[in-house]
C-alpha cells in the first residue's frame, strides 16, 4: 500500500486502495505522504476522514508515531495540523457579546449567570454549561489555543450553539470586532503553515463546492474511510426547508425590518406549512405544485427581507448582519427548491416531532468530485470496503471516476448513465487490493438461513425471532445484532430477553450508544442489538463478539425519494438502476457489518444472515462477493455446534 501511495504522489495518477481491517491503513498512507513532504518543503497533503474518532486517532497516535520514524530516516519533521468546520470552534463574538439561542434570542453573559444561579432546571444547567464554555474559550484564546469543541468541557448541543457560529453567520475577520484574534482564523493559519492537514469529508466537500476556499492549497488528498465519501458529500450538498425554520429567522430579523416585510416573511411560513400538508410524501417534480408555489413565495419574502437588512446608510450591527445571513440561507434554499433543477432531487418528508419539511439533495455527486477534486490534485482513496461485487467499478463510478480512464484493467466496469461528456478530459486512475492479514476461511463462518421465510413488511416472523434466540443461546450471548430498523431491533431484544432471561441483551435506545458499546465490550456474555450506527465503526475484538446477526439484506427504503430518483436516472440511461444504486448500497453495508466479527488474528465466530435472498436471489452472488470470504453454510445445526464449542472454550483461547 505504501508503495502504491508513493507512486501516486510521484506520477499524479489517482489510486483506490482496499486494505482490510487490521492492515494498518493509516500508516500505509502516512509514511509515504510524510516522506514526500520531507522531500518537497512548501508542499501540502490533506488527509480527510469520515469520523472524529479516526481524526483524533491520527492526531494523537498515528501521525506522531509516523513523524518520529520519518525524522529518524530523513532528518526532517514536517508540521501537521487538524482543521475542522467553522462551527467546531468557539466564536469570541458569541463568547464575549452574547450568543443566539435555538429560539433566536440573544443571551447575555449576565442573563446566563443569573440563570446558572437558579434552581436545578434544564435552563440553569444550560447556563452553567455556557458559562463553563465561555471561561474555557477565554483560556484557550489567552494561551494560544483554538478552542476546538473536542477539547471543551462537558456540554450539550444547545450550550455549544451559544458559543459558536454557523458558517453563514460569521461576519468575517475584516468586519468582526474580534477578527484579529479569531480562533477559527488561527486554526486556518496553522493549517496554512503545516505540510500535513487532517480534516473531514464534509470540509473536503465544502471546499469542492465553494471553489477551494475552505482548505489551504494542497498537492494531494488522502481520503480515508472512502466508502463513506459519497454519502458525506451528498449530505454536505443537501438542505432542508421547514415552516419552523422560516418563522425562526423571521422572528430573529423582526427588530431590523419594517412591519410589512417581517409580516410577509412570517406569512410565507404559514403558506409553506399549508402547502406541505397538501403534498404527498414523495419527490416533487411538478413546477405548478402547491409546494413549488409556496417555495416561490418564501423566496420572494426572504429576498425582500435580505434587502431590508442590508440596505441603508447606517453601519449594521453584528446582530443585524447575522440575521441577514440567516435569512439569506433561507432565500438560497427556497430558490434552489423552487427551481427544480434536473441535477437536484426535491421531496417532502415528515419528522416525528417537528412535522413536515422539504429536502433537496444532488442527484449525483460524481460530477462535482470529478471536476473539483480529481481534476486538480492527486487523490488516494482507501477503505476496507471499496470492492463491491469483487469489483472497484461501482465505488469508482459513484465517485466520478470513469471506467474507461482506468489504466490497470483491460475489461473495466462501465456503468450506464455516466454523466460526464464524451470529450471530458480523462482522469487516470488505478486500483489495488492489498488483502487482509486475517484468514477469513479459517476464522469465520458465514451462515445464510435459507429455510427461513423471506423478509416482509409486517416485521419479523416468529421463525426469525426463534432463530435469533437459538443462535444467541448457542453463542452464550456474545452477539452483535445488526437490524434494518429500530422496531426490528427492539422486537428481537424483547423476544431474546424473554426466551433467555439469564443473558443480558442491550438495545440501542436503552442508553447513550457510547455507554452501550462500553458495556458490550467489557461484559463478555452481553449482547448488543441496534441499527445503522452499529454497522460501521464498532471495533470489538475478542470473545465478546463471536456472533454477528444481520436480520435482512440492508437495501435502502424502497420509497426513499433520493434512491428512487438515482435508480431512475441510471435506468433512463440504459443501465440497471437497482444494481447500481440499491444493491451497491446493500453490498457496502453487508461488507461493513460482517466486518465487525473479525478484528484480530485470534478472533473466530459466525456471521448469520437471516435473509434467504442472499443465496436464492440473482443478485445474491454480487452481495456475497462484497463480504469477507468466510466459509459458508446454510446448515443451522453446523452453526449451532460451532457456536457452542466456541462458547465453551476458555476466553483466553477464543
Amino acid at each position: 500500500m505504501a508503495d502504491a501511495v508513493a507512486q501516486a504522489f510521484d506520477d499524479g495518477r489517482h489510486v483506490l486502495v482496499q486494505a482490510g481491517t487490521g492492515t494498518g491503513k493509516s500508516l500505509g498512507y502516512l509514511a509515504p505522504a510524510l516522506v514526500w513532504l520531507s522531500e518537497h518543503p512548501g508542499e501540502r497533503v490533506v488527509v480527510a476522514t469520515a469520523t472524529l474518532a479516526l481524526q483524533s486517532q491520527l492526531a494523537h497516535s498515528d501521525i506522531p508515531a509516523a513523524l518520529d520514524a520519518v525524522e529518524r530516516v530523513t532528518g526532517r519533521r514536517p508540521e501537521f495540523s487538524v482543521l475542522k468546520g467553522r462551527s467546531n470552534y468557539a466564536c469570541l463574538l458569541r463568547v464575549r457579546d452574547g450568543g443566539v439561542s435555538e429560539q433566536g434570542t440573544l443571551i447575555s453573559a449576565g442573563d446566563l449567570a443569573a440563570t446558572a444561579r437558579t434552581s436545578a432546571t434544564p435552563e440553569s444547567a444550560l447556563g452553567t454549561e455556557v458559562l463553563a464554555l465561555r471561561e474555557w474559550a477565554e483560556e484557550e484564546a489567552s494561551s494560544g489555543g483554538v478552542a476546538d469543541r473536542d477539547d471543551a468541557p462537558s456540554h450539550g448541543d444547545r450550550a455549544w450553539q451559544q458559543v459558536s457560529v454557523p458558517v453563514r453567520e460569521c461576519l468575517g475577520a475584516q468586519r468582526c470586532p474580534y477578527g484579529d484574534v479569531c480562533l477559527v482564523e488561527k486554526s486556518r493559519d496553522r493549517a496554512r503553515a503545516a505540510g500535513l492537514v487532517v480534516t473531514n469529508h464534509a470540509l473536503l466537500a465544502i471546499d469542492a463546492m465553494h471553489g477551494g476556499t475552505a482548505l489551504p492549497e494542497h498537492h494531494a488528498v488522502v481520503v480515508d474511510e472512502a466508502h463513506e465519501l459519497v454519502a458525506r458529500v451528498t449530505g454536505a450538498a443537501s438542505a432542508e426547508l421547514s415552516p419552523q425554520q422560516v418563522e425562526r429567522v423571521a422572528r430573529r430579523a423582526l427588530t431590523f425590518l419594517s412591519d410589512e416585510t417581517a409580516l410577509d416573511l412570517l406569512e410565507s411560513a404559514d403558506e409553506l406549512r399549508t402547502a406541505l400538508d397538501e403534498m404527498p410524501l414523495e419527490r416533487v417534480e411538478d413546477p405548478g405544485s402547491p409546494f413549488v408555489v409556496a417555495a416561490q413565495r418564501v423566496r420572494a419574502a426572504a429576498r425582500a427581507a435580505v434587502s431590508g437588512l442590508t440596505s441603508g446608510t447606517e453601519k449594521p450591527s453584528p446582530e443585524q448582519r447575522q440575521a441577514a445571513a440567516a435569512v439569506g440561507e433561507v432565500l438560497d434554499v427556497a430558490e434552489r427548491m423552487a427551481g427544480l433543477s434536473a441535477y437536484d432531487v426535491v421531496w417532502v418528508t415528515e419528522r416525528e416531532r417537528s412535522g413536515r419539511e422539504a429536502r433537496v439533495a444532488p442527484l449525483s455527486v460524481a460530477g462535482l468530485m470529478r471536476s473539483s477534486v480529481f481534476a486538480d490534485r492527486t487523490v488516494v482513496l482507501t477503505s476496507a470496503t471499496l470492492k463491491l461485487g469483487d469489483d472497484f467499478g461501482p465505488s469508482a463510478a459513484a465517485l466520478g471516476l470513469r471506467a474507461r480512464d482506468r489504466d490497470d484493467s483491460p475489461e473495466p466496469y462501465e456503468p450506464a448513465g455516466d454523466e460526464d461528456a464524451p470529450d471530458d478530459p480523462p482522469v487516470a486512475w488505478r486500483a489495488l487490493d492489498v488483502g487482509s492479514p486475517f484468514d477469513y476461511q479459517r476464522q469465520g463462518i458465514r451462515y445464510v438461513a435459507r429455510t427461513l421465510p423471506a423478509p416482509g413488511r409486517d416485521g419479523m416472523s416468529k421463525e426469525v425471532l426463534d432463530e435469533i434466540a437459538e443462535l444467541v443461546w448457542a453463542a452464550g450471548g456474545r452477539t452483535l445484532g445488526l437490524f434494518s430498523s429500530r422496531r426490528a431491533a427492539e422486537a428481537a431484544a424483547v423476544h431474546v430477553r424473554k426466551q433467555l432471561p439469564r443473558l443480558t441483551v442491550l438495545c440501542q435506545g436503552d442508553a447513550q450508544l457510547s455507554e452501550l458499546t462500553r458495556r458490550f465490550t467489557s461484559e463478555e456474555t452481553t449482547s448488543l442489538f441496534g441499527t445503522l450506527s452499529l454497522w460501521q465503526g464498532v471495533d470489538v475484538p475478542g470473545a465478546t463478539c463471536q456472533l454477528v446477526i444481520i436480520d435482512r439484506i440492508p437495501f435502502p427504503r424502497p420509497d426513499d425519494p433520493l434512491t428512487l430518483a438515482r435508480q431512475k436516472a441510471v435506468a433512463d440511461a440504459g443501465g440497471n438502476g437497482f444494481m447500481s444504486v440499491a444493491a451497491t448500497h446493500a453490498a457496502l453495508l453487508l461488507a461493513q457489518g460482517s466486518g465487525r466479527l473479525v478484528r484480530r488474528s485470534s478472533d473466530r465466530g459466525v456471521v448469520a444472515v437471516l435473509d434467504p435472498r442472499l443465496v436464492t436471489a440473482r443478485y445474491g452472488s454480487f452481495l456475497r462477493a462484497s463480504m469477507p470470504d468466510m466459509w459458508q453454510t446454510t446448515d443451522r445445526e453446523t452453526v449451532i455446534g460451532a457456536l457452542r464449542r466456541l462458547a465453551e472454550e476458555p476466553s483466553g483461547q477464543n
